[in-house]
């Protein structure tokens, strides 16, 4: 079998990867801006990263509505749909700022956070375009706009923080909308593939599969869910809390910002490969180093408070988030039927991003109670954990493949 993409999967895989590109700048203006923003409008200080928070919990929510909406319109409406709200998000954020809203402010953020609902499928819907064996390297392929979003992210940052002098950062959330506004002719370029278009017709040709509580019963699945949650909720806590930890030890709005740009580039750099370590050493031995790679994060983050420390921890983070969540992902690919797909995928994302939104809410006040330090020392529990539920599996397969093979 053929290890390149072909036909209207590499098709699809390329539309996808420039949707993430417009959509991935999404979440990077939230988390690198929403704490600097909150700490202007914010009541108090703890509240801060509120706007962040938020963002998650949007995110979170509208994970399950969006896959019920694809399932009945199909994933382009359902595409259109979250560019739009989107768009809506960035000017809401925008007005908050001009009128020094706290609350309406968190409004663009919420919203933002469903228009990241409908992004985080762009994955699947890749996945769901090609044969087993090539699905990781679709959602790779995916995973790479990513890299454009991150320097796409960080020049609009730089570059319209400013350009309204009476609205610092109020610029910035305009562009987010405008991006936003740009995945909309993109979203016509996908092929009418029954995977990505997920019409009600195709639908009804299909049966329901296995009951829900059957296939999240399945080792694998819990593995897989235990670790792309502690991959991304890890990612989240200490990206969240950088930009002010930063701030706080005296460097400057510009090393924030290109830290976070260094993040996002390490978050999805590797996408150009990882896909094919997967293949070759497996997804168990790819998502275990992810977790090992977010551990010496935290390690560097507690020698030292200077911008190279800092730069060098979020670098480790976004390998490690890269290696830990796309190998959680094609193992949860491993789980399901294709008439399954819809049920599973939103309610493995829903748990995900469910965890995200609680350790996003967690970090700002953690970040005034415990400090930087205290924020990193929680990563190495958490990750032993996965660790040995990683482990536990890949001897648990090896133990039924040789109980098969007899």
């Amino acid at each position: 079998m053929s290890s390149s993409l072909t036909g209207s999967g590499r098709r699809n895989a390329l539309v996808l990867s420039g949707l993430q590109a417009l959509g991935g700048a999404n979440p990077a203006v939230v988390v690198a801006l929403g704490g600097l923003v909150g700490s202007q409008l914010a009541p108090s200080t703890e509240m801060a990263t509120l706007p962040v928070s938020l963002f998650n919990i949007g995110l979170a929510l509208g994970v399950l509505p969006a896959a019920f909406i694809m399932r009945q319109k199909g994933r382009r409406f359902g595409y259109v749909l979250g560019s739009l709200l989107g768009a809506s998000g960035g000017m809401i954020a925008f007005y908050g700022i001009a009128i020094g809203s706290f609350l309406l402010f968190c409004l663009g953020t919420i919203l933002a956070g469903l228009y990241a609902s409908y992004v985080q499928s762009y994955r699947f819907a890749a996945a769901d375009s090609v044969e087993g064996p090539l699905k990781p390297k679709a959602i790779s392929w995916v995973m790479i706009g990513g890299l454009v979003a991150a320097v796409l992210a960080t020049q609009v940052i730089l570059h319209t923080t400013d350009i309204i002098p009476s609205l610092p950062f109020g610029g910035t959330f305009i562009a987010q909308a405008m991006l936003a506004l740009c995945a909309l002719p993109l979203i016509a370029f996908l092929r009418n593939d029954p995977a990505v278009q997920s019409t009600p017709a195709a639908q009804a040709n299909t049966s329901h599969g296995r009951p829900l509580l059957e296939i999240i019963k399945q080792p694998k699945f819990i593995v897989a869910v235990i670790a792309g949650t502690s991959s991304y909720s890890l990612m989240s806590f200490m990206m969240t809390a950088s930009p002010l930890a930063m701030i706080g030890c005296g460097h400057t709005m510009r090393d924030s910002t290109l830290g976070i740009q260094w993040h996002i580039l390490a978050m999805f750099g590797p996408s150009f490969f990882t896909g094919t370590l997967i293949r070759r050493f497996g997804k168990i031995a790819v998502t275990l180093s992810g977790l090992v790679l977010i551990a010496l994060s935290s390690a560097v983050a507690l020698n030292g408070l200077s911008v190279e420390h800092f730069w060098l921890s979020l670098i480790l983070l976004g390998l490690g988030w890269n290696f830990g969540f796309i190998g959680a992902t094609a193992m949860v690919t491993d789980c399901y039927r294709n008439e399954e797909r819809n049920r599973v995928q939103a309610f493995n994302d829903f748990l995900v991003f469910g965890s995200v939104a609680i350790s996003s809410f967690s970090s700002g006040q953690l970040l005034v109670t415990h400090g930087w330090d205290g924020i990193n020392t929680w990563t190495f529990p958490i990750v032993g954990i996965v660790v040995v539920s990683l482990m536990w599996l890949w001897f648990h397969e090896r133990s039924q493949a040789g109980v098969a093979a007899e």
